[in-house]
């Protein structure tokens, strides 16, 4: 499960904040959710979240190939995981976590601070409209925070104008909904729970770029070339047992959303089903689920 949502500030060092206020956004439903129980879930399980979608760390970097003194700029960046492993690869350079959620970036910059990471830097605000500077980032990257953009060409084609001459990008976002153990055992319960069109391709959301025509025809309208959409899996940790692993997908954003539409009772059964679907993934002392996505790579004309 994978995923993002305020303020035109930046930050120059690891650990300052950006001021408060108002959201430079055209997504308002996106900043809603992720300054909202979404984001303030991602941010308290921030270490759960990423071992839920780091088995997809290597494919990401082998891709992004970031050599030292390089600058980043990384989409969706959450609580910045993937922005400290981007700042350590560019040495010398710098690594810029970009996202829309005012709670995981607190995670982000408090982590990096304790860290030592101190060539990373956060900024909240909405990749789509962000006045991010030309021309000045060698790579753009993102793990699962490119598919929740109200307009994704214009979106594109503002982070590609961030990129300099021969610069490149590398996106995963997430794959077929039915190719997702988490997501296939959950819409099991549609029996009693109104899963409906819950992950269901469009956007923006979870599988809005699904389709590998639609997602690579969007890189290629943003005036990027070397195109590519490659299937990838990967399997992560979703708890130490089956009744931790369905309670925490139960409890995060989406979960919550599908309980509180039924009665108490319901909600006891659907734990209690969800708990029973997930034990035979049980192996020493986790339960691993897994993934898939698309890993996006293109190229910035020279």
């Amino acid at each position: 499960m994978q995923q993002h949502s305020t303020t035109t500030g930046t930050t120059g060092t690891t650990g300052t904040t950006d001021t408060a206020g108002t959201a430079d956004t055209a997504n308002t439903g996106q900043a809603q959710a992720w300054n909202g129980y979404e984001g303030a879930h991602w941010a308290a399980h921030h270490d759960r979240w990423n071992a839920v979608n780091a088995g997809f760390d290597g494919l990401l970097f082998e891709a992004a190939a970031i050599r030292p003194a390089e600058h980043v700029l990384d989409i969706g960046c959450g609580a910045g995981a993937t922005t400290r492993l981007a700042a350590r690869a560019a040495g010398g350079g710098r690594a810029v976590g970009l996202d829309l959620s005012g709670p995981m970036l607190e995670q982000a910059r408090a982590v990096a601070a304790r860290e030592g990471v101190a060539n990373a830097s956060f900024v909240h605000g909405d990749a789509q409209v962000h006045p991010l500077p030309r021309a000045a980032f060698d790579v753009a990257i993102s793990r699962f925070g490119v598919m929740f953009f109200a307009d994704p060409a214009a979106a594109f084609a503002h982070i590609a104008s961030a990129l300099r001459p021969g610069g490149r990008v590398a996106f995963l976002c997430t794959a077929a909904p039915e190719e997702n153990q988490w997501l296939t055992e959950l819409a099991a319960l549609g029996d009693i729970l109104p899963i409906g069109g819950f992950g269901a391709p469009g956007g923006p959301g979870m599988f809005s770029l699904a389709d590998a025509e639609v997602a690579t025809g969007l890189l290629r309208s943003a005036g990027l070339r070397d195109v590519r959409a490659e299937h990838v899996e990967a399997y992560g940790t979703w708890g130490r047992d089956a009744r931790d692993a369905a309670d925490f997908l139960l409890d995060s954003g989406p979960g919550r959303h599908l309980l509180g539409q039924v009665d108490p009772a319901t909600r006891t059964l659907a734990r209690q089903r969800l708990t029973r679907a997930f034990r035979p993934y049980e192996s020493d002392g986790a339960v691993r689920l897994r993934s898939t996505g698309r890993l996006l790579t293109a190229t910035v004309p020279a």
